[in-house]
This record gives structure tokens, C-alpha cells and sequence, in this order.
């Protein structure tokens, strides 16, 4: 199975040096339970051309924010309404998780109450997972079609799904301790409050339901499976 990558951001130097641009963190993710990617960088103005260009797409987390004028935006909109018409699953982590939202009739902010970093405890469908965060942008309106089916206390919409044919979910589960530590040490200092990278520093190496939470991406991908 064909997983097509819309890769809407880069990954730090740092982290590009040992692991690759965040296309490769998914392949290597995904490869493990026997699919096979391909990358568009759309961040960079390459887009697919129809949803049948893959059995099943992705989005990933990026430093930009849905709401915010980039000429890539609106096409990856359009392209998302379309991959939902077809029917084909579709997985969104993070910046992902928004952009499904926002294309589909939800909104976007910039979190008021600031910053998720970190090792973050959240009710998916029921089951407690504790999985690791880095936003501060949140869904704040879910659009009609999308059932709320992950959530905590600083992030209600946490982990949406559209009838069976798209997943999205706030925290990123493709992270782990190594990406963590970059993230906090390079990208965190003099933008997420002192307190909660502290608090993130301290856990970085701690356990993690990343992997039972990419489980059960794999499983939506082959069956469309719910999670609610």
C-alpha cells in the first residue's frame, strides 16, 4: 500500500543531519508495518496531482499556521476536499490535524493559554495514551462532519475523525526522546514558556504510547477503522 506524504514543513538542521527531512521520519515510521511512501513538498510547491496518486495520504506537523497567507495553503485545501470526496484515508498529525479541520469547515486559532510540549496524557477513544506534543495552535470549532474523538483539558479537539475516511490528531506520534530533546533545545528557547520546557526537558526520555498510536494508524489505513 501506497502512502502519499504531503510534507508541509521541514524538520530542523539538527535533526535533518541524523534523521532526515520529516519525510523520511514517516517512511521510516511507516515501513515498519510494511507500506511504502512518497513525498510531495507541498511547503515547497509540490503537489500531487489527483488523490489516486496514492492508496492512502498523510500530512504532517509544520511550523506554520493553517491561518496564515501562504500560496501552498488554499491548493493543499483543495486538494484535501478532494482526497475526502474519494473516499481514500487520509491521515493529519498536528499541522495536519488543523488543515483537515480548517478545509473542511473548522477554524484555526493561536492558543491563548500558550504552549503543549512534551509528554501529554490524552482519552483517545477511551483509551488513556500519553503521547508527545509541540503546538500551540489548536482546532477551536470542529467542522460538521468530524467526530471528537480524542481530547484533555488544554486541548478539547484533540484527535478527529471524518466518516471513517480521514484521522487527524493533534500530538505527533511519529516523535520520539531524539526529536523531542532537538525540539526543545533549538526550537523551544525564547518561544514556549521556560515552565513547560523545563517540565518537557525533564520527561524527554520518559515512556510514550507513540508507537500503540501508530498501530492504530496502520490499521486505519488497511481497514478505515474507527477509533470513536
Amino acid at each position: 500500500m501506497l502512502i502519499g506524504i504531503l510534507v508541509t514543513g521541514h524538520a530542523l538542521d539538527e535533526l535533518r543531519d541524523t534523521r532526515g527531512d520529516y519525510d523520511q521520519i514517516f517512511d521510516d515510521l511507516l515501513k515498519a508495518f510494511g507500506f511504502e511512501t512518497k513525498a510531495w513538498f507541498v511547503v515547497d510547491e509540490d503537489y500531487p496531482e489527483s488523490p489516486a496518486d496514492a492508496d492512502g495520504w498523510l500530512i504532517t506537523g509544520s511550523k506554520h499556521g493553517a491561518y496564515e497567507n501562504h500560496p501552498w495553503i488554499p491548493h493543499l485545501e483543495a486538494f484535501i476536499r478532494d482526497v475526502y470526496a474519494d473516499g481514500r484515508p487520509m491521515i493529519g498529525i498536528c499541522f495536519g490535524h488543523q488543515i483537515i479541520a480548517q478545509a473542511l469547515g473548522g477554524k484555526v486559532v493561536k492558543f491563548d493559554q500558550g504552549w503543549a510540549v512534551g509528554h501529554t496524557d490524552y482519552d483517545i477513544g477511551g483509551d488513556q495514551m500519553r503521547l508527545l506534543a509541540w503546538h500551540q495552535d489548536q482546532v477551536v470549532e470542529t467542522p460538521e462532519s468530524a467526530e471528537v474523538i480524542g481530547s484533555n483539558a488544554f486541548c478539547e479537539n484533540a484527535a478527529l475523525l471524518y466518516d471513517n475516511r480521514i484521522l487527524t490528531i493533534q500530538p505527533h506520534p511519529e516523535f520520539d526522546g531524539e526529536i523531542l530533546e532537538k525540539l526543545i533545545d533549538v526550537r523551544g528557547k525564547g518561544v514556549v514558556e521556560p515552565d513547560r520546557l523545563a517540565v518537557a526537558k525533564e520527561n524527554q526520555l520518559g515512556p510514550h504510547d507513540s508507537l500503540r498510536f501508530v498501530e492504530r494508524m496502520s490499521a486505519f489505513f488497511r481497514e478505515g477503522a474507527s477509533l470513536g
